[in-house]
């Protein structure tokens, strides 16, 4: 892909003040590692110094060594130096989400349990970014096991948002979220099997993408997993999608399919956005009920494509709580196992909130176990037939806003299902693409995201109607990156 025309601000990096460095877009780098206006040594320090000032409050990484950085900066910026570049993005920084495989880095799954396993080989996802020349800056934080969509894990503390220290990250993705709001760089890679990249999306801002299944090859594949990008703009989320979405035979799930194109610089045109077939969707038909403030963002966003000359047409509710229940309860199941294979020694270090979510597990029969995995198929079948008109639907990605950072869940009972879930786990199972971008914020300031999906395989057009929606969306609706402290 290109730069994109969209971009605010965009420059070759000439005449930018060293400590705003850190805040360029990966296609703004690029072009300023071809002109020689910047090095990647020039890069890696802004954000070493960015991690350093915002890193203790925010508690985002995992791991991150500013030695190992500068090494891979050095290496990056002697290959432009005598033109043996790896690619456009050689030297631009990226964060990995600590469960995506790195060789010889732990992988703790956020979890305080002693002798994490240790990767003896890149996943696909880190070998395709090191191919390129991305200077890989660390692993990023996750709460227990993914089961949580916040930033509170046993093993690493509390991850805090980049718009308010008093404000959770979304999760599971915790870390890569808080990372991407605070310009860590502009790239960074999360994982999601419910909503795990698109919940810190909504809650910090954020453009994000959960990929269509087997786009992205995995290290681990699982039934509704995905890995994707969050960043600042989907500029930057399609620049990370055009080195990542790549068929690997490693991962036996990966799907070939056709060649996309990434370049948003030829976002959909205001005639093109109203030719679109779109939906809305506000009624999930199962957990919480959508806050107002929420509701009212979302269905402007369906105005913006409206006035483009296209007709909105309302979705229907296709999910129920019995459906979610199960799925809530099928992971409990595969949780509880996992639980009951620690010592006893080791279970207490867990969080207690996992311990007591994922105990009803044990109440489960094994037929009431396979009824819950068959809610996953039901799930797909529902989402594919009820979606399947459309072009595009627009939906909240959550009924709710940020709640605090130190609340495990929004909801913070964990015998109650994960009411928050309703609008983003259809497109884990049915395996459909699902975007965010900010759409709003609510009268405190906490930001609001909409989430857009489509068909499968749908990806670049998505991220296009994406870039579209972020060049036309209100004022109002635009994140102040800049007033972030």
């Amino acid at each position: 892909m290109t730069e994109t025309a969209h971009e605010p601000g965009a420059t070759d990096g000439a005449g930018m003040e060293q400590d705003s460095l850190h805040a360029l877009s990966a296609a703004e780098m690029g072009r300023a590692f071809a002109a020689g206006t910047l090095t990647p040594v020039d890069v890696a320090e802004a954000v070493i110094a960015r991690v350093e000032a915002r890193e203790p409050e925010l508690n985002a990484f995992y791991r991150f060594d500013a030695d190992d950085v500068r090494t891979q900066a050095r290496a990056s910026a002697a290959r432009w130096e005598d033109g043996t570049q790896l690619s456009r993005w050689d030297g631009v920084p990226c964060t990995i989400k600590e469960n995506v495989a790195r060789a010889g880095v732990p992988k703790p799954s956020g979890t305080a349990l002693p002798h994490p396993p240790v990767s003896g080989t890149n996943a696909p996802v880190t070998d395709r970014l090191l191919e390129a020349g991305v200077v890989i800056l660390g692993s990023t934080t996750m709460p227990d096991w993914g089961m949580l969509s916040s930033g509170v894990s046993s093993r690493h503390g509390i991850s805090r948002s980049a718009w308010n220290p008093r404000w959770t990250t979304g999760g599971s993705s915790a870390g890569a979220g808080a990372a991407a709001a605070a310009a860590y760089g502009p790239l960074h890679v999360g994982t999601d099997i419910g909503g795990s990249i698109r919940l810190p999306g909504t809650w910090q801002g954020l453009a994000t993408l959960k990929p269509s299944a087997g786009l992205v090859p995995l290290d681990t594949p699982y039934p509704g997993r995905a890995a994707g990008p969050l960043a600042r703009t989907i500029g930057d989320a399609a620049a990370l999608m055009s080195l990542i979405a790549r068929y690997d035979v490693r991962d036996h799930s990966t799907r070939p399919y056709p060649a996309m194109d990434w370049n948003t610089a030829s976002a959909t045109t205001a005639a093109e956005a109203g030719s679109l077939r779109i939906a809305l969707h506000q009624d999930a038909g199962c957990g919480a009920p959508v806050e107002p403030e929420v509701q009212a963002a979302v269905r402007d966003v369906a105005d913006v494509f409206a006035s483009a000359g296209g007709a909105v047409e309302v979705l229907e509710p296709f999910m129920d709580q019995d459906l979610l229940d199960a799925l809530d309860n099928f992971w409990r199941t595969r949780s509880y196992a996992d639980y009951q294979l620690l010592a006893p020694e080791e279970k207490p270090l867990l969080l207690d909130y996992i311990v007591r979510w994922c105990s009803r597990g044990a109440t489960f029969s094994g037929s009431e176990t396979i009824r819950h995995y068959n809610s996953m198929d039901t799930i797909r079948q529902r989402t594919v037939h009820a979606t399947a008109g459309f072009d595009v639907v627009i939906s909240p990605v959550a009924p709710m806003a940020a709640f605090p950072a130190e609340q495990p869940m929004p909801v913070p009972d964990p015998d109650i299902t994960m009411a928050h879930i309703g609008f983003t786990a259809p497109y884990n199972m049915s395996g459909q693409p699902a975007a965010t971008v900010n759409c709003g914020f609510t009268a405190d300031g906490r930001p609001i995201g909409v989430q857009l999906s489509g068909p499968v395989g749908s990806d670049d057009r998505l991220l296009r109607a994406a870039a579209w929606y972020e060049a036309n969306r209100p004022a109002s609706a635009v994140p102040d990156w800049a007033g972030l402290p």
